[in-house]
C-alpha cells in the first residue's frame, strides 16, 4: 500500500490514500520537504491543468511484488539523495516512469560517476582525478599543479569542498579525511582549480532542451546561491546550449541543472544536478521553469497511456 499525506496545507488541500497498483492518470510528485520549488511545481500543475498526487515520502510503503502494477509518472523531489534513489528504484520496479530515473540519480549523485560519464561522452570538464591513498592523492596534486580542489564524492551546496593551495594544506586535509571520514572519504577526488571571472553558470535542461541559464556571482570562489552567490540572467548562446545539452545526455537525460565554469579553454562542466533548485531563477530568467517541468512530466504520462 502506498499512502501519501500532506506536510503543509499550502501544498495540497487533502490527503491521498490509494493502492500502489492504482493508476488514475495523475503524475505522482513525491517529496520529503516542502520548499519553494515544490510549491511552484504544485501551482504549475494546477495552472496547466495536469492532475497531480502529492505523496509524502515518509508515508510510502511499497511491496515490490503486490504493488507491481504501478504505472505512474513519478516526479521525484526528495532532498535526501538516498531516499530519492530508493524511491525511484521502487517505483520503477512497479512499472513506473521516474523523473529522474534511478540510473540518472546514481550517476549525478556521485561526482566520480558524473565525471566518468562526462569523460566517456567527451564533454569538456576541468581536469579531474581520483586516488585511493593519501600518498597517491598528493602525487595527483603535484601532477595537476596547485591550487587544486578537493571534493567529497557525495554532497551538495558546496559543502566539504576545499581549495588547496599547497602540499601542507593537502596533507592536513587528507589526514582528516582518512582518520575522521567514512569509507567514501578515502576515495580522494581531486580537480584542477579553474580561474573564473567571479561567477559560474547554471543551465536548466528539461527533456534535452536547454531552457534557461543563470550566472551565480560571488566574491568567494564557491559561487553556489546556497552559499550567498547572487543570481542573474545568463543569455543562452550556441556553446552553452550545446555543452549543457551534451552533459545532460551523458548522464541519462531528464530534468537537470548543469553547472559550468568559464575558462580560457571555453566552457567546462563542473557538475550535473538531478533534483534541481530554481526558486531564484524563474524571476531572474523570465522562464517558467516549473511549467516546463510539468509539461515534460505530462508528456511522459501521455507516452505511457
Amino acid at each position: 500500500m502506498i499512502a501519501g499525506r500532506v506536510a503543509s496545507p499550502t501544498i495540497s488541500p487533502a490527503p491521498f490514500v490509494g493502492s500502489a497498483g492504482q493508476r488514475d492518470g495523475s503524475v505522482v510528485m513525491v517529496y520529503d520537504r516542502v520548499r519553494e520549488e515544490e510549491r511552484m511545481l504544485r501551482a504549475a500543475f494546477e495552472r496547466i491543468d495536469v492532475p497531480v498526487r502529492m505523496v509524502y515520502s515518509s508515508d510510502v510503503t511499497f511491496d515490490l511484488v503486490e504493488d507491481a502494477a504501478q504505472r505512474s509518472v513519478v516526479l521525484g523531489r526528495c532532498v535526501s539523495q538516498t531516499r530519492g534513489l530508493a524511491l525511484a528504484r521502487a517505483y520503477e520496479a512497479g512499472g513506473g516512469l521516474t523523473i529522474n530515473s534511478s540510473t540518472v540519480i546514481s550517476v549525478c549523485g556521485d561526482k566520480l560517476a558524473t565525471n566518468a560519464a562526462l569523460a566517456a561522452a567527451q564533454v569538456p570538464t576541468p581536469r579531474t582525478g581520483v586516488a585511493f591513498t593519501a600518498a597517491a592523492a598528493l602525487e595527483l596534486c603535484e601532477r595537476f599543479g596547485y591550487p587544486v580542489v578537493f571534493k567529497p564524492l557525495v554532497g551538495s551546496w558546496g559543502r566539504l569542498v576545499a581549495k588547496v593551495d599547497g602540499p601542507g594544506q593537502a596533507e592536513a586535509l587528507l589526514e582528516h579525511k582518512e582518520v575522521l571520514g567514512g569509507p567514501a572519504h578515502k576515495v580522494h577526488y581531486v580537480q584542477e582549480y579553474v580561474e573564473k571571472p567571479g561567477r559560474d553558470i547554471r543551465a536548466f535542461v528539461v527533456g534535452g532542451e536547454v531552457i534557461a541559464a543563470i550566472y551565480r556571482t560571488s566574491e568567494h570562489w564557491i559561487t553556489n546561491t546556497a552559499r550567498g552567490g547572487l543570481a542573474s540572467r545568463c543569455p543562452l548562446n550556441e556553446e552553452l546550449v550545446a555543452i549543457a545539452a551534451r552533459a545532460a545526455a551523458a548522464v541519462g537525460g531528464g530534468v537537470l541543472a548543469v553547472d559550468l565554469v568559464e575558462s580560457d579553454r571555453g566552457l567546462l562542466v563542473i557538475e550535473v544536478n538531478h533534483t534541481m533548485e530554481f526558486r531564484n531563477s524563474v524571476s531572474t530568467t523570465g522562464v517558467d521553469i516549473p511549467g516546463a517541468v510539468v509539461r515534460f512530466a505530462a508528456a511522459q504520462r501521455e507516452l505511457m497511456a
